[in-house]
């Protein structure tokens, strides 16, 4: 049995045998896990054990941001061979279904999501995945980046969801790791620049240090008069809310232009208001964002052309040895911290 990191139940880790299935049909790899980003929902499970509808009722293993080696290769897959260097789509939808047939798997009631009770994650030594959501990295992209291809996916997917025009002026509430990725998404997705709102000014020095990122302290200047100065009193293109916080929510009709777009990223613990009439009064388009589909190998090929640098986001890589130290100082939410990675023995 592979030692994991196992969350048991609310607030308790342990790095413990657990037994998986790990069997290989013919169209899995098999994979040694190299790196694994702790994600907030990780975390949140850790503190809170449960998300929404989704709720830790037994010992389960953590992880869905990952990159490793294929070390087997089941006989119907064709694109990849042992030795290959790749990072994984966590969710893994059936592909029979009306959703997968649509091309929006990600909605697919039936997808089987890493990480997601009652499915185990992957920090573990290796896994079996379905090769059709296995890609393979570019030699110039490394494990580390590999493993935020996922988070990076979810910027993605807003961004595709926003339309945006070349020359878009956007605008992201919330600077944690998810406002950021979608920040960096929007920009090479064709905003000309794209402005970012949030508590914590050194999260902001993060993003800020990008070209194209312009900020905005809302302790100093609240986000709907800095977008109104930055654009005449016209206001954003397209909005994303990416900190799931009520007032934020409540206030987006003040930050998008008449006719401009609104995607909602950011998900609240518990159902918040929402100002329809101020929707309403400037025909603004919302979309939401569940995970994503269809957009790794995007995703991958801006990080490999250099498009997309997705290093100076990741804040702290820890020995999978010391991976409850990891999903502690997570839990910390210090606000120098971006992503959090855990290293696997290679």
């Amino acid at each position: 049995m592979p030692t994991s990191l196992v969350l048991e139940r609310k607030g308790e880790l342990s790095l413990r045998d657990i037994a998986l299935d790990q069997t290989l049909t013919p169209t899995d790899v098999r994979i040694a896990v190299r790196t694994v980003g702790v994600c907030g929902s990780d975390v949140h499970y850790y503190t809170h054990g449960k998300i929404g509808p989704f709720v830790v009722t037994e010992p389960m293993v953590l992880g869905h941001e990952a990159s490793g080696v294929v070390i087997e290769v089941g006989a119907q897959v064709t694109h990849l061979k042992v030795g290959d260097r790749v990072c994984m789509e966590p969710g893994i939808p059936d592909p029979t279904s009306r959703a997968s047939k649509l091309g929006i798997y990600n909605v697919d009631p039936a997808v089987r999501f890493w990480a997601t009770p009652p499915i185990h994650g992957c920090l573990t030594p290796e896994v079996v995945h379905p090769g059709a959501f296995t890609y393979l990295l570019p030699d110039n992209v490394s494990f580390a980046e590999g493993a935020m291809v996922e988070p990076f996916a979810i910027g993605m997917q807003a961004a595709l969801r926003a339309g945006i025009q070349p020359g878009d002026i956007g605008m992201v509430l919330g600077a944690g790791p998810i406002g950021m990725m979608t920040a960096l998404a929007a920009l090479a997705g064709g905003c000309a620049k794209v402005y970012v709102a949030d508590l914590a000014q050194p999260k902001l020095d993060i993003i800020g240090a990008y070209p194209g990122i312009e900020t905005i302290n809302i302790r100093n200047t609240p986000a709907d008069e800095a977008i109104a100065g930055a654009t005449g009193g016209w206001g954003a293109d397209v909005v994303f809310e990416c900190s799931g916080a009520a007032p934020a929510i409540l206030g987006l009709p003040k930050l998008a232009r008449p006719g401009g777009g609104i995607v909602l990223v950011g998900m609240p613990v518990d159902p918040v208001p929402f100002d329809i009439v101020g929707l309403q009064a400037k025909e603004l388009r919302v979309d939401t964002v569940f995970r994503y589909a269809n957009v790794y190998d995007r995703a991958i090929s801006l990080i490999a052309a250099g498009k997309v640098d997705l290093k100076p986001l990741i804040s702290l890589t820890m020995p999978f040895a010391d991976s409850i130290a990891a999903f502690d100082r997570a839990a910390e939410g210090r606000e120098t911290d971006v992503k959090i990675q855990i290293e696997m023995p290679a």
